[in-house]
């Protein structure tokens, strides 16, 4: 008897299409894909039980890209659709791909109650502040003043945050990346994918036409030292050069404060330990913004809850025990009934 064969090790090429990827030379975006595909290799996902779902936009081009299952659905309903999929078959590997304008104006809602629900599958946010499918109109993530097509004098709106709106819905993983971290961005989505619930991931992505260097003040060549922190789970936040900086919490307060160790009598003892399951410190990271403070990348909340598709199988157990077996004639019958009759003698 022949002995069974050992499943081959899948690589990044073995989750790239024949398609040609169709993204603007320069764009994040590719970054991004190759990120994800060295993660479902590095983790041996399972092509035949992998989904992506996407709505509208340049990043949701992505399901073409993947050789996995794949919805390139319809703008901002894509979260609504990944339920859909997941409740059909909680077995699959669900990933949700979006963006600003996608996610957060017109699909907005649907990713609130993706959260509040906690789907488990992975919400990746490519947030690169701006349209660029549509040709470079202000979204509802871009900068006040910012120059557009349809704000040519300057935005005048304020941005949503991203993560801060998932931990208002609910989530129970919240993480920040950048498709220039192309070595910590692959650790990210391997600890989205392994949270049981909805993962949220906010890439920053740089639209090299509309937007270009928009986050370059931290993530690009022209960064300051100590404009950025990557956050790990029972560390000190210390971040700049030589971690010669820290975060605390300042005195009589429940607000952030940047330290220097060293100075003023402050020691690495001062300085906050990440806690990756305290919800009120992840708001905290998510708000801080350049150039008081630096742009806190990596997983900032992890703390599972039940999933939404776990409990909707046990209301299908419960129901379907305390529910005998009758005729489709008996079920519309069950209940208040009553019969209408016309007058006496007609």
């Amino acid at each position: 008897m022949n002995a069974p064969i050992p499943p081959q090790k899948l690589t990044v090429k073995d989750f790239a299409t024949d398609q040609d990827v169709r993204w603007c030379p320069g764009c994040g975006d590719y970054a991004i894909l190759k990120a994800v595909q060295k993660t479902l290799a590095d983790v041996g996902a399972d092509k035949d039980k992998t989904v992506f779902v996407s709505g509208i936009g340049c990043s949701s081009r992505f399901p073409y890209y993947m050789e996995t299952y794949g919805f390139h659905t319809i703008h901002g309903r894509a979260p609504a659709i990944a339920t859909g999929v997941k409740l059909a078959n909680p077995d699959l590997d669900v990933w949700i791909i979006t963006g600003d304008g996608d996610g957060l104006s017109i699909g907005g809602n649907h990713l609130i109650h993706a959260l509040r629900r906690n789907i488990d599958c992975q919400i990746l946010l490519f947030n690169n502040e701006i349209y660029g499918l549509t040709k470079g109109q202000v979204s509802p993530t871009s900068h006040l003043g910012t120059r557009s097509s349809s704000t040519p004098e300057g935005s005048v709106d304020a941005p949503l945050e991203p993560i801060r709106l998932a931990l208002g819905a609910g989530a129970r993983f919240v993480a920040r990346s950048a498709d220039k971290w192309v070595k910590e961005l692959p650790e990210v989505l391997k600890a989205a994918r392994a949270h049981r619930g909805t993962a949220f991931v906010e890439i920053l992505q740089n639209c090299i036409v509309y937007n270009d260097t928009v986050f370059g003040s931290f993530t690009g060549k022209e960064a300051k030292v100590g404009s950025f922190i990557h956050v790990e789970h029972g560390k000190p936040l210390l971040f700049g050069a030589g971690n010669s900086q820290g975060l605390r919490v300042r005195p009589g307060s429940f607000r952030l404060e940047v330290v220097t160790v060293g100075e003023n009598g402050i020691t690495e003892a001062d300085i906050l330990v990440h806690d990756k399951t305290d919800p009120v410190l992840a708001g905290l990271l998510a708000a801080m913004k350049g150039p008081s403070f630096p742009v806190a990348f990596g997983v900032l909340y992890d703390d599972p809850a039940p999933c939404h598709e776990d409990a909707v199988a046990a209301w299908k157990a419960d129901q379907h025990a305390r529910t005998p077996d009758v005729s489709i004639n008996a079920l519309l019958k069950r209940g208040r009934t009553w019969m209408v009759e016309g007058p006496k003698g007609s």
